[in-house]
C-alpha cells in the first residue's frame, strides 16, 4: 500500500519539475566583436546579468560606454554587440513618428523622416534628420499648428463621449457632450458638437439640473464661450478673441499679441505672464522619472529629454518668458515651468484701409512685414509692432505681377 501511494506521488511530482524546468532556460554566452564582457561563462542561468564594454571606435547599441544585459528565459534583455561609435541612437521626437530600424540604431548617413501627430506640424517645414558622427542634425520639431485647439472646455456635469482624450486638436475637430443623469442640455442641440475653428472652440452647452431631479440650488454652469478655465493639462482659451483667428462676420479687427494663458495642473504651473512659484523651499533635484507625466506648458513642446531635465520650445507665434529647462524635484514636483506669451498679430477677413481687402485671415509674426498686391502696380506693406498692425503705402511693381489681387502676398527677399 506504501508503495502504490509514494509511486502516485511521484507521477503528481514528476510532471510539475519537468514543467518548471522547461519554463526557464539559460543563456550562451554572447559573441562580442570589438569589446569584452564580464562574468565570462560559457552559460547564464536565468536571471543572470553581464556588464560589457566596447574598445576604441566602437559603443554599445543603448546610451553609456559600459551597459547590461540580462538572462531572460533564454534570451538577453538586448543582444550585446558593438556598434560604429558613428552610429546614431533613436531619437525622442515628441509629437512625432518615424520609422524605426529593426536594429535598434542607425548607421552614419541614415536619414529618418518624421509625421507629425494631429494637430501639430513640422516647425520651419523640416521633416528630417541625418545621423552624422553619432548624433542627429537638427531634429525636426512638430509644433501646435496656428489654427489648432487645446484640450475642449469642462463642462460641469458633462463628458465627451465617442472621443478619446488628447491635449491638442485640428482645426474642424468636433466634439460631443453628454450630460450626466439628472442633467438636462442647455444652450446646444443634444447633437450638435462643438467645432475647434481658427483656434477656438464654438460655444459649448450648458447642463442645468432638471426640477424633478431633486439637485436643488442653482445649476451649475459650464464653460462655454464665455470665461472657460483650464484644468489638469494644457490650456483652453474662453473667449472668442483669446486666440488667432477667431473673428466670425461683423467687421474685421486687428488682433494683439501679448495676451495671457492660464494653466492649472501637477506641478508648478504659472500663469497670466507672472513669475511661478512652487509649493515650499526645495534643494534636491531628482530623475524626471520621479515626476511621472511631462508637464504641460501650453504653445510649447518638449525638445529635448534628459534624465535629469525637459527642455521646451515655443511655437513659431510665441515669444518664450523664463528658463527653457524644467527640472524635478525628490517630492515628485516640477520646476518652474517656462511662459510663452503671444507674438503676432492677426487680420481677419474683410475690408481695411488703402483698399485692402482680405478674404481669410492672415498672421503675423511680431515684427514681421508683408506687402499685399492689390492693384498691378501698388502694394501696402503690413506690419506687427508690439501687437499692432501699422500700414506704409509703397510702390512695388517689380514684385507684383500681373493680375494679382489682396489674397496674395509677397516677401521680398
Amino acid at each position: 500500500m506504501c508503495i502504490r501511494y509514494f509511486g502516485f506521488a511521484l507521477l503528481v511530482w514528476f510532471p510539475g519539475v519537468l514543467h518548471a524546468q522547461n519554463t526557464t532556460q539559460s543563456c550562451t554566452a554572447p559573441r562580442l566583436d570589438g569589446g569584452f564582457f564580464s562574468p565570462r561563462q560559457e552559460t547564464y542561468s536565468n536571471g543572470t546579468t553581464l556588464t560589457y564594454t566596447c574598445h576604441e571606435g566602437h559603443k554599445p547599441p543603448v546610451k553609456g560606454w559600459w551597459v547590461t544585459s540580462t538572462c531572460e528565459n533564454g534570451k538577453w534583455s538586448h543582444q550585446p554587440q558593438c556598434i560604429d561609435e558613428k552610429a546614431c541612437f533613436p531619437p525622442t521626437i515628441p509629437n512625432a513618428k518615424y520609422t524605426e530600424n529593426s536594429n535598434g540604431w542607425y548607421e552614419e548617413g541614415d536619414t529618418i523622416r518624421t509625421t507629425c501627430d494631429e494637430g501639430y506640424e513640422h516647425k520651419d517645414r523640416r521633416a528630417t534628420a541625418r545621423c552624422t558622427n553619432g548624433t542627429w542634425s537638427s531634429l525636426p520639431i512638430c509644433e501646435n499648428r496656428i489654427n489648432s485647439c487645446s484640450e475642449p472646455p469642462k463642462v460641469a456635469h458633462a463628458v465627451i463621449i465617442h472621443q478619446r482624450y488628447q491635449e491638442v486638436f485640428a482645426a474642424d475637430s468636433e466634439v460631443q457632450y453628454e450630460c450626466e443623469d439628472g442633467y438636462t442640455m442647455e444652450g446646444a442641440d443634444t447633437t450638435n458638437p462643438i467645432i475647434c475653428v481658427g483656434g477656438t472652440w464654438t460655444g459649448g452647452p450648458t447642463c442645468s439640473s432638471r426640477p424633478d431631479a431633486g439637485h436643488g440650488g442653482s445649476p451649475d454652469v459650464g464653460t462655454g464661450g464665455g470665461h472657460t478655465t483650464s484644468t489638469g493639462h494644457g490650456t483652453q482659451p474662453g473667449r472668442e478673441d483669446s486666440r488667432p483667428g477667431t473673428g466670425h462676420g461683423g467687421s474685421p479687427e486687428v488682433g494683439t499679441g501679448g495676451g495671457h494663458t492660464t494653466s492649472t495642473g501637477r506641478g508648478t504651473q504659472p500663469g497670466g505672464g507672472g513669475s511661478s512659484t512652487t509649493s515650499g523651499s526645495r534643494s534636491v533635484y531628482a530623475s524626471i522619472d520621479t515626476c511621472g507625466k511631462y508637464p504641460v506648458v501650453p504653445n510649447a513642446v518638449v525638445v529635448q529629454v534628459e534624465r535629469m531635465y525637459l527642455k521646451y520650445k515655443c511655437n513659431s507665434f510665441y515669444k518664450q518668458e523664463g528658463l527653457d529647462t524644467v527640472e524635478c524635484y525628490d517630492d515628485g514636483t516640477w520646476s518652474a515651468l517656462p511662459v510663452c506669451k503671444e507674438a503676432f498679430c492677426v487680420m481677419k477677413p474683410g475690408p481695411y484701409v488703402y483698399g485692402l481687402d482680405l478674404s481669410a485671415a492672415v498672421y503675423l509674426k511680431e515684427g514681421e512685414q508683408k506687402f499685399p498686391c492689390m492693384w498691378q502696380d501698388y502694394s501696402v506693406a503690413v506690419r506687427c509692432t508690439n501687437g499692432r498692425i501699422t500700414y506704409t503705402d509703397w510702390s512695388l511693381s517689380i514684385y507684383c505681377n500681373k493680375g494679382m489681387t489682396a489674397a496674395c502676398w509677397i516677401i521680398p527677399h
